[in-house]
């Protein structure tokens, strides 16, 4: 059994089809990449696998346990963690505070979160930051620090929206070293969604793509990349010749 199937998976709002009949599975510690134009439907698909969004039709099974009508709490609980698309550090909390609200999820001892998040920013090369302020990181830091708040939640998967947006090129290999680390070291299995189109093909094995709700392809990087279909959606002919 995979590890996480979505079978037919639709979403509507108001009559409008966010989520087509999607299906797809992946087996334990997959990195796989989600792309496509805006609008699409991939952070909607996210929002229903983490339970955010409720199903309008379809079955979601994770781990073994179908889980579609679970809410978010309780997905989280099960090790579904996410990022969002849109991150914007307010507050005066630290990079160590920040962490251990994640850690929370499974622990009421403030040592013992204080303890897995020293731990999960030791890992990803962060514990020089504990002390400072998460709003005034750098974005590139900022959304490190985000991945290292969803760890503390434990996830065995990981759903990263746009990890990469923003960020210089430098930056991006930080950041796809951070991703095959966790991925690969910490074994959680990963889906990403992304736009930079150099971080999902150098890291994921496989690459799914929505248009319109609908996923129009699916298979390796080289493949997806010659795919006219996804060349015609969302790669355009400038990507084919410059790579």
């Amino acid at each position: 059994m995979a590890f996480l199937e979505v079978q037919n998976l639709t979403k509507t709002y108001d009559g409008l089809r966010a989520n087509a009949d999607i299906s797809f599975s992946l087996e334990r510690q997959a990195l796989i990449g989600l792309i496509g134009p805006n609008g699409a439907g991939k952070t909607t698909l996210f929002n229903c696998i983490c339970g955010h969004h409720p199903v309008t039709s379809g079955r979601i099974v994770f781990d073994g346990e179908d889980v579609t009508a679970l809410k978010a709490h309780a997905m989280a609980r099960r090790g579904i963690g996410r990022t969002f698309q849109v991150y914007a550090a307010t507050g005066d909390l630290t990079v160590l505070e920040k962490v251990m609200v994640g850690c929370f999820m499974h622990t009421h001892s403030r040592s013992k979160a204080r303890a897995c998040a020293e731990e999960i920013l030791r890992d990803l090369g962060l514990f020089d930051l504990s002390d400072d302020l998460v709003s005034e990181l750098p974005v590139a830091a900022q959304k490190r620090v985000v991945m290292a708040t969803a760890l503390g939640t434990k996830p065995k998967l990981l759903l990263l929206d746009e990890v990469a947006a923003g960020l210089n090129t430098l930056e991006i290999e930080e950041i796809m070293a951070s991703i095959r680390h966790v991925n690969q070291d910490r074994g959680v299995t990963v889906i990403l969604i992304e736009h930079v189109m150099e971080l999902v093909m150098k890291v994921s094995e496989r690459v799914i793509v929505l248009d319109y709700g609908a996923k129009i392809a699916e298979g390796s990087p080289e493949s997806i990349a010659k795919d006219p279909k996804v060349i015609k959606a969302y790669l355009g002919e400038r990507y084919v010749k410059e790579h």
